[in-house]
């Protein structure tokens, strides 16, 4: 720094050479040597400016003292006998301080954002934001799933089809403000179209030492089942099984409204309260929905835990919701042919459902089985139409990674990968086999179905995996354009990142 800061002293004096070969008055040169010491000081501001951010930014906990500017040449100067008087031509100066530059305000705002304590960290591949005290936090999020899918094998053409979709492409943001207050906002754009996902606030506390509670209201995801609670991007197979996507309010998996739910040490329950899905139709009232579930971990150890769980739901209809119709996957979402159909089904006036869980995990096996019935309230006397499912599902890590049993939520999430790819491991590696059953026979028009499959997958690391399903279904459809009994194959996979 001394030596730039002598260069700048006597660039300044070679500037000014040209002019003093001019002969000026001594009240001309005076006023050259005191604008040449207003630039001298302004340059000598500049860099102490620059000096201290650079020290900021490298944390450095002594900062440089930079030496002052000699002031002897222009001293000498102004005490200089001046030549004769001959006419004077302008000079050009130094040039005027420019605002800094992009890599000087890069600099400049590293260092302020470290004095103000803002900290990142890196998780599922993207930053944290916190504030140094801990009470703001700010992290982006989505998903992106991406599936091929081909079937073969039916009797009918129509259902020999390959396809490819996005399961999901989404994007959005999560936060809090201090330990109490969070929130959520995701919006999906796989079918290329803007749907509004999980969109809610939160708040939560502590009753007393292992009870902790939260309350959320907004868009919520429905927590209703072991896979239906679980997030597209964490369910072991490509698709949720007929418990989940067949006993089901008729509003979906979500829908606007409030949820408590209460935490302890072996479990946790929810009781959710909605209207309808985000949706712009507003001259009639929405449906109505209560939906409650509880599951309760009895063994619950650092390798191993079993599972129980309980729900239940009652939807009292709106009058723009009459229609009951069901067409469900049964062998991959992407074959649009590839369904179990009630036939045409109008005049609903609610519905009730209900189910339970068993299973659990040791070590890196796990299985998992689910139960559940809907019973449709139909007008005019009619009886109830009654769906029926169930699955019995199952996985085994074979690189001996434990499965990713949550067991605040009861359900799965992301993966704690042992040896990530990235990372010079092997990733890990999960086989799978799974066994589904949907019937809606109790309808004159209603249909049946089952489908087996097994599937293996690799996670790369705790957001980043790759899927594939081989499913052998069978249908007895009696209604639509593929009746009786028909079965086949499909297989698919999927690239899919969290973050």
């Amino acid at each position: 720094m001394t030596l730039l800061r002598t260069g700048c002293a006597l660039v300044a004096l070679v500037i000014a050479t040209p002019a003093l070969a001019q002969t000026p008055s001594q009240e001309d040169l005076s006023a050259l040597v005191r604008a040449q010491a207003s630039e001298i000081a302004a340059l000598k501001a500049r860099l102490d400016r620059l000096e201290a951010t650079q020290a900021v930014a490298t944390q450095d906990a002594v900062p440089a003292t930079p030496p002052a500017v000699a002031a002897t040449p222009p001293v000498q100067m102004a005490q200089t006998t001046p030549p004769p008087r001959r006419p004077i031509v302008t000079a050009p100066y130094a040039a005027q301080l420019v605002p800094p530059g992009p890599a000087e305000r890069d600099v400049a705002r590293a260092g302020e954002a470290r004095a103000a304590g803002v900290t990142t960290e890196w998780g599922s591949g993207l930053p944290v934001f916190h504030s140094v005290d801990g009470l703001y936090t700010f992290k982006p999020r989505g998903r992106i799933l991406t599936d091929v899918s081909s079937t073969f094998g039916s009797r009918y053409d129509g259902r020999n089809i390959t396809t490819t979709g996005m399961r999901a492409l989404r994007l959005g943001i999560e936060g809090g403000v201090g330990t109490r207050f969070f929130y959520q906002f995701e919006t999906d754009f796989s079918e290329n179209e803007v749907d509004i996902v999980t969109a809610f606030i939160g708040w939560r506390n502590r009753i007393r030492p292992g009870l902790d509670y939260d309350v959320r209201a907004g868009h919520l995801f429905n927590d209703r089942a072991f896979e239906g609670s679980t997030g597209s991007d964490s369910t072991p197979f490509m698709e949720r099984s007929t418990v989940s996507t067949a006993i089901i309010p008729q509003r979906g998996f979500y829908g606007i409204g409030i949820m408590p739910r209460l935490f302890w040490k072996t479990g946790h329950a929810s009781v959710t309260v909605t209207g309808d899905r985000v949706d712009g139709y507003q001259a009639v009232s929405d449906s109505r929905t209560v939906l409650a579930r509880a599951h309760w971990n009895p063994v619950k150890s650092d390798t191993g835990v079993l599972h129980l769980g309980l729900w239940g739901f009652d939807e009292s209809l709106s009058s723009a919701a009459t229609s009951l119709t069901r067409n469900t996957v049964i062998g991959g979402r992407f074959n649009g042919a590839l369904r179990v159909g009630s036939g045409p089904l109008t005049g609903g006036t609610g519905t009730t459902g209900y189910g339970a869980e068993l299973g659990g995990y040791l070590g890196p096996v796990w299985v998992m089985g689910e139960a559940g019935q809907r019973n449709a309230r139909l007008n005019a006397g009619r009886p109830d139409f009654v769906s029926k499912a169930w699955s019995l599902s199952g996985g085994w890590f074979i690189t001996g990674d434990l499965p990713p049993y949550n067991p605040r939520l009861g359900s799965f999430g992301q993966p704690r990968v042992l040896k990530p790819l990235f990372e010079g491991g092997a990733g890990a590696i999960e086989l799978t086999a799974r066994y589904e059953n949907l019937d809606y026979s109790d309808l004159v028009t209603g249909g049946r179905g089952w489908a087996a499959t097994i599937g293996a997958n690799w996670y790369l690391n705790s957001f980043t995996r790759i899927q594939l399903n081989a499913i052998h279904w069978n249908t007895d459809n009696r209604d639509g354009a593929f009746t009786g009994q028909d079965d086949g194959q499909t297989v698919s996979t999927r690239i899919a990142v969290t973050f």
